[in-house]
């Protein structure tokens, strides 16, 4: 299925799944795709010898060179060829340091050339890998988590890029019988310990062990650790096995048919963290699963490093685009003033793809129209769903045609379940890309599966269209994040956000819900921010927070929340007082996911005092209905 032939015009996009078989049983409803999982290779490496043998000049992996003052310079290319040697002398050093599944190989590093070859040289030797999420050793100030995560995995080896950065959470977490592995390691200071120079490790000569070592693993093999979030509880270790890995490419290629062209691999510029599965296995793995190039880019979408991103989609025109709505957003404004943004950008992309949370109206609009300004059509934006537990691609649109909150329908091989809970569906998963379970937490694992053995993901879904089952599903929320007035009302959160979030348009990025054991519901709303500017009326110049209380912005809210009241039912989904926050949600203290999604729960949890005094109307500038 392809683009419509009447209405806006699109970039042509193909669609694999676009029929679903659905059966009744007890109460619950299965769903998944009328077509089959194809086959795939047993492990993920197995792609990269294959590229490295047909494509050994192709580039692989590109980054941008760090200059003495810090800025990025020219682009650093790896091929296929190089990257092959590079893995295979670095499998060697890990099984020379005893590297194996029970001491695995601990990365604390942002995405890199060097961060990506040292995976790859584990997977290809059977030894797992985890990519530490960054915050736990540079921003934390107690290491609390960086000390779970290595407990939990007790790694062999822990490899840091920029020793003198990581020195003072080494010295505070890692044992001195395990080598650190650097850059530079005349750059830091290590304690207590050996301290070993990648360089050398790229220097090792392979031998035997390492192929007999490639022969053994297969697709039970355990790839990698990846680590949840950990917003309420200490993060759990998801076990990534081979099986999960390739499964899910070749589902991705199933789903997305343009990942199959061979004519035109893909070409990604990406930020996205590889401690989380949507930047480390959806993206990284699509990329060397189908031979394409990966652009790492070292921005993110952020005001302080959003120029980054800006800079490399001017010069690199990716065919594909990822990103989560905020980054979107900050695209969508700059391409309004910027024609070679606008000109690189469009010029090959086919096909846009967000995640994490909702992507608010407007901004789907303005990328619209940028595009149908410079190439004359629309590119389609896509969204699937998925988690950490399924590798993550589990379910994907079903045409260009979607709107907001809409996930289509399962990829092959996958099974879907939705389950009575709590007075809405759970979705819950079973397919051959789904984790075996928590490593080390036999607990967690029995109570992530019901007695069918699908994964209970925790997320509320319903039908698009319950008379036309074929258009898919629909994010309905978060089961845990609902929850009770005072008065014992249910507040279903996930519906709610979204229609505050389009109602706020095109103001609102996103809305916290507040109101557990109070007697009304409340909101805490997220601006976008070059947007609220407008209506202010105030300079360029002028704070955030003198923005959000000047009286233009505030009468628009009022109308806002006068709008919400009147089509609300009841006091689970009428928003008697909100408040809008001039400090952003801070993906340090956990607020928002590595993908870029609001954690409720964190927010309540780090803005008590806001909420209370939202709540007790002691907080400035609250909003009310009918004021």
């Amino acid at each position: 299925m392809s683009a419509q032939t009447s209405g806006p015009r699109y970039r042509p996009l193909a669609f694999g799944v676009t029929r679903v078989v659905v059966r009744e049983s007890d109460g619950h409803t299965y769903a998944r795709a009328d077509q089959t999982l194809g086959e795939h290779v047993p492990r993920i490496t197995d792609r990269l010898t294959h590229w490295a043998t047909v494509a050994p000049e192709r580039p692989f992996l590109a980054r941008r060179a760090q200059n003495a003052d810090g800025t990025r310079g020219d682009w650093r290319v790896v091929t296929y060829g190089e990257a092959l040697a590079a893995v295979r002398s670095i499998g060697q050093a890990l099984l020379d340091a005893g590297a194996s599944v029970d001491r695995p190989l601990a990365i604390l590093s942002e995405n890199s050339i060097e961060h990506a070859l040292l995976g790859l040289g584990a997977m290809y030797v059977g030894v797992p890998y985890c990519p530490v999420s960054t915050p736990y050793s540079l921003v934390s100030q107690d290491f609390e988590k960086l000390r779970h995560v290595l407990g939990t995995i007790t790694p062999g080896v822990v490899y840091a890029a920029d020793l003198a950065r990581y020195s003072r959470a080494i010295n505070a977490t890692v044992a001195a019988d395990i080598p650190v592995v650097c850059d530079d390691p005349a750059a830091g200071s290590r304690t207590a310990g050996k301290v070993v120079a990648l360089a050398d490790w790229l220097a090792t000569q392979p031998t035997a062990a390492v192929d007999a070592a490639h022969a053994a693993t297969g697709p039970d093999t355990i790839a990698k650790f990846l680590f949840t979030s950990g917003s309420t509880k200490l993060p759990k270790a998801v076990i990534n096995t081979q099986r999960m890995l390739c499964a899910n490419q070749q589902q991705m290629r199933q789903s997305m048919p343009v990942l199959a062209d061979a004519d035109n691999p893909p070409v990604l510029v990406d930020w996205l963290p590889w401690n989380h599965t949507f930047g480390g296995n959806h993206n990284f793995g699509m990329v060397l699963y189908n031979g394409g190039t990966l652009y790492i880019d070292d921005g993110k979408p952020t005001a302080a490093l959003m120029h980054e991103t800006l800079r490399n989609l001017r010069e690199v025109a990716p065919t594909l685009y990822f990103n989560v709505p905020n980054g979107f957003e900050l695209i969508a404004h700059a391409m309004h003033g910027d024609d070679q943004l606008r000109r690189t950008l469009l010029s090959r992309v086919r096909m846009f793809f967000y995640a994490g949370a909702a992507l608010a109206q407007p901004i789907w609009d303005s990328l619209y129209a940028s595009a149908e300004k410079e190439v004359g059509e629309r590119i389609v934006m896509t969204t699937s769903m998925g988690m950490t537990e399924s590798a993550p691609f589990a379910i994907f649109v079903t045409s260009p045609h979607i709107r907001a909150g809409e996930l289509g329908l399962p990829t092959p091989g996958m099974e879907i379940k939705l389950s009575p809970n709590s007075g809405k569906l759970e979705l819950r998963y079973k397919g051959p890309n789904i984790t075996p379970g928590y490593w080390r937490n036999p607990d967690a694992t029995r109570e992530a599966f019901d007695d069918e053995g699908f994964f209970c993901s925790g997320d509320a879904v319903q039908w698009s269209d319950p008379d036309d089952l074929h258009r898919g599903i629909r994010f309905d929320g978060r089961i845990a994040e609902d929850f009770k007035l005072a008065t014992g009302t249910f507040v279903s959160v996930g519906p709610l956000r979204g229609k505050i979030i389009a109602a706020g348009a095109p103001y609102v990025q996103d809305a916290v819900i507040t109101g557990h054991g109070e007697h009304e519901v409340g909101a805490m709303l997220i601006p976008i921010v070059p947007a609220v500017r407008k209506p202010s009326a105030l300079p360029e110049s002028a704070s955030l927070a003198d923005v959000l209380a000047s009286k233009p912005v505030l009468d628009h809210f009022q109308g806002v929340i006068n709008k919400l009241a009147e089509s609300a039912t009841g006091s689970a989904n009428r928003v008697a007082r909100l408040c809008l926050l001039a400090d952003p949600p801070s993906l340090d203290k956990g607020e928002i996911t590595d993908k870029g999604s609001i954690n409720q729960r964190a927010v309540l949890t780090h803005r008590a005092a806001t909420v209370t005094a939202l709540h007790d109307d002691s907080l400035p500038n609250i909003v009310k209905p009918g004021a």
